[in-house]
């Protein structure tokens, strides 16, 4: 697959967006979020990721965005990364890309193999880690350090929408590059990233 310049890459968020808003999957109004906080606007990305026209754009982004980091592996938190996960597992397989995938579990499985990263990361892999959207960053952060524990380097981070709410500084300070579709200004304006 030939690489994606930084126009096509654009055009390829502002479909995402338009998309997103075509199936509800982005909403603007008042919303109560699961951190109590409140918010202009909802974004069930989800909705955009199970949806085969949302999870064809997310893997081409981030595939992209993934040969720029050298990265053998990719994956996130479940449940967002899942869907994520398996677009991005076929698309390696379509393109010809030595990849694999993996998701982390909130904490180690206590029954069969007691595992709490599912797939096939391997010790010393340079990883890609992402969610769907990084607000403070918690179950992405705890993801990274999961990952990390396992023996890998997570070079990159992405995500569709960055909500500026924290979870990007605490990417900076620990050095990981962060790729972002979207992001959200403080008055709830979402806008392309990239």
């Amino acid at each position: 697959m030939p690489e994606i310049g930084r126009s096509e890459l654009r055009d390829i968020a502002t479909r995402l967006y338009d998309r997103a808003m075509e199936l509800d999957s982005l909403c603007f109004g008042d919303f109560t979020l699961s951190s109590g906080q409140k918010s202009t606007y909802y974004f069930d990305g989800r909705m955009l990721s199970t949806d085969p026209e949302g999870a064809d754009l997310i893997s081409k982004a981030f595939s992209a965005a993934i040969d720029d980091a050298g990265a053998e592996a990719f994956g996130g938190p479940t449940v967002a990364a899942v869907p994520i996960v398996g677009a991005l597992a076929l698309r390696s397989q379509l393109d010809g890309k030595k990849r694999t995938g993996f998701f982390v579990r909130p904490e180690q499985k206590e029954h069969g193999a007691g595992k709490q990263i599912e797939g096939n990361l391997q010790p010393g892999m340079r990883a890609v880690a992402f969610d769907d959207t990084v607000s403070t960053g918690g179950a992405l952060l705890s993801a990274i350090d999961a990952v990390e524990a396992f023996g890998c380097e997570v070079v990159m981070v992405m995500a569709i929408l960055d909500r500026h709410q924290g979870g990007g500084g605490e990417l900076e300070r620990r050095g990981i590059p962060f790729f972002k579709l979207w992001e959200s200004t403080p008055e709830g304006k979402v806008t392309i990233a990239v």
